[in-house]
């Protein structure tokens, strides 16, 4: 009898174990629910970074002022100040 209930036990043990493993907190389906959330809320990060980026660019640009819009307009559309001369070589 006694040979009888310590696999009863065990059975029973492995039982509840296994209950635990795929229904409670913590569970296999919550972990793969929370790996999902974890790679969504990654990529969302990845992305508010790049627009940081973006933004803290323009606010530099901005910090700079009239210099750089200078800078572009020569390098982009070739303007000149008054009493300048255009030059333009090409190798």
């Amino acid at each position: 009898m006694r040979s009888r209930i310590v696999p009863i036990i065990l059975v029973l043990l492995l039982l509840l174990v296994q209950w635990q493993l795929w229904t409670r907190r913590g569970s296999v389906p919550d972990v793969a629910q929370l790996q999902e959330k974890l790679a969504e809320q990654k990529e969302a990060n990845a992305r508010a970074a790049l627009a940081n980026e973006r933004l803290e660019s323009e606010v530099n640009d901005l910090k700079e002022g009239l210099e750089m819009v200078e800078e572009r307009a020569r390098q982009e559309l070739g303007m000149v100040k008054p009493n300048e001369v255009f030059v333009q070589i090409t190798k």
